[in-house]
């Protein structure tokens, strides 16, 4: 049996490159589109992949998923919903600004959970939701703009990001379902999202028979298999066994990496104020976690 500095090394280790690997997942997304998937049909070639992959694994455990109830059931679901938004979004917004506005997170979660729990809500993260917001403003109103979303990309994301912190507070609140089986919920309401809503912003890609090449078949299997089978098992797996804290600083990695690849490999650069506005929103996401960590930290001390 692993110690528990070992095991906490491990799953920090797979949150960090869990929010790497997301950071990157924009590239399989626009391959399968260069490729003749257009819009969300990729995303729903990548789910339905995951989902097959995680089928063997959902029917042996098929008496703990109809154990877990309802409304985590549908919390899980609702939260791969929203994965396949932030994935579509990909598709039709720029890099940086789609994970900018799906990691807003931290300002909805604060929100729920005060006012729809009725959880304690800590002064940091009043001032979370506050630097949140106007991180939003400043991001969507830098080019002197009303301060709305532009194109169904960033609609998209904002949606996703509401939609992941109604799920996450589901998951918090009621779900004891183990990693693998819950990937597999996770997987297909990411394909039911994705499968109702591409339909609205793209038509039927063709002739599948005639597209479907090697190179596309590859890309939407490593797509299901590494980023939504493998990775967010793993991904669920550690956020059992670390301080969500952790958790929420570790995966600020994905915006990172994503706003760097996307600049460096797409071109897509972001203007000084979308940048001041992005580095509030990540700044939003710390404090959300912050007082947890404090919190934890007093308590082991003694203090």
């Amino acid at each position: 049996m692993m110690s528990q500095d070992r095991t906490s090394f491990i799953a920090s280790l797979i949150v960090l490159v869990t929010g790497v690997l997301w950071g990157f997942y924009w590239l399989p997304v626009r391959a399968m589109v260069d490729r003749g998937l257009p819009g969300g049909w990729g995303t729903i070639a990548a789910t339905a992949v995951a989902a097959l992959v995680l089928l063997p694994v959902a029917w042996r455990r098929r008496d703990e998923i109809r154990a877990a109830g309802p409304v985590a059931l549908g919390s899980i679901a609702v939260g791969g919903a929203a994965f396949a938004l932030y994935s579509i979004g990909l598709v039709y917004g720029r890099v940086a600004i789609i994970i900018l506005l799906y990691f807003l997170t931290p300002v909805w979660s604060t929100l729920i959970a005060r006012f729809v729990m009725g959880w304690h809500t800590p002064a940091l993260r009043v001032v979370a939701i506050a630097v949140g917001i106007l991180g939003l403003l400043v991001m969507l109103g830098a080019g002197g703009e009303v301060p709305m979303p532009r194109g169904a990309g960033e609609w998209l994301a904002l949606v996703a990001g509401v939609l992941w912190a109604v799920g996450t507070t589901g998951i918090r609140a009621k779900s004891t379902l183990g990693p693998a089986p819950a990937t597999f919920v996770f997987a297909l309401g990411a394909l039911l999202a994705a499968a109702l809503t591409t339909p609205f912003f793209s038509g039927w890609p063709g002739d599948l028979a005639a597209q479907a090449d090697a190179g596309l078949v590859a890309i939407a299997l490593l797509a299901g298999a590494g980023w939504w089978g493998l990775s967010l098992c793993a991904l669920m797996w550690a956020t059992l066994r670390l301080d969500p804290a952790r958790v929420g600083i570790l995966m600020q990695t994905e915006v990172l990496v994503g706003a760097l690849s996307a600049a460096l490999l797409a071109g897509e650069h972001l203007a000084p104020l979308e940048i001041v506005g992005g580095a509030l929103v990540v700044s939003a996401g710390v404090l959300e976690v912050w007082p947890v960590r404090r919190r934890r930290a007093q308590v082991a001390s003694g203090r």
